[in-house]
């Protein structure tokens, strides 16, 4: 499978740079048959290397408010994404983004980390890092496999 998967945050405000830490992490140890777009605070810039890499699979992974325990992995669906409850830190609504995705590639997932603290210039919580690392762990074995949000 051609799968991508599209970071989603900004690494100067604490937990909000998992999505970066994690773009960095598939660099560094690439993992077969994904490629990595850290999309930073604006993805939405980068929807026309979507359209250019022709992926089968997309799935975007950003830290959003889930009121869950710290560094809980959550896969979200289009209705939990555009539910005032789901906070995020960026400019255009991730649900705006989703959609945009969608007309692109076949098939779109949504990964969510519950945050710890997201303030500038804190570094990323030991919670949200090892699910940083799950997160890679379950790209690696093509089973994300995680509970649905509700």
């Amino acid at each position: 499978m051609k799968g991508l998967v599209i970071t989603v945050g900004n690494e100067l405000m604490g937990d909000d740079g998992a999505g970066p830490l994690l773009a960095r992490l598939l660099e560094e140890k690439r993992v077969p048959g994904w490629e990595v777009i850290n999309g930073g605070p604006v993805p939405e810039n980068y929807l026309h290397q979507v359209r250019d890499l022709k992926p089968e699979a997309v799935v975007v992974v950003d830290v959003c408010e889930m009121n869950l325990q710290a560094g809980s992995i959550r896969l979200l669906s289009e209705s939990d994404i555009a539910c005032e409850f789901i906070l995020s830190t960026h400019r255009l609504p991730l649900s705006f983004f989703i959609s945009a995705l969608k007309e692109l590639v076949p098939e779109v997932c949504f990964v969510g980390i519950q945050p710890a603290v997201v303030a500038f210039g804190l570094p990323v919580s030991p919670e949200v890092r090892r699910a940083v690392e799950t997160v890679y762990q379950k790209l690696q074995t093509g089973k994300l496999d995680f509970p649905y949000l509700g």
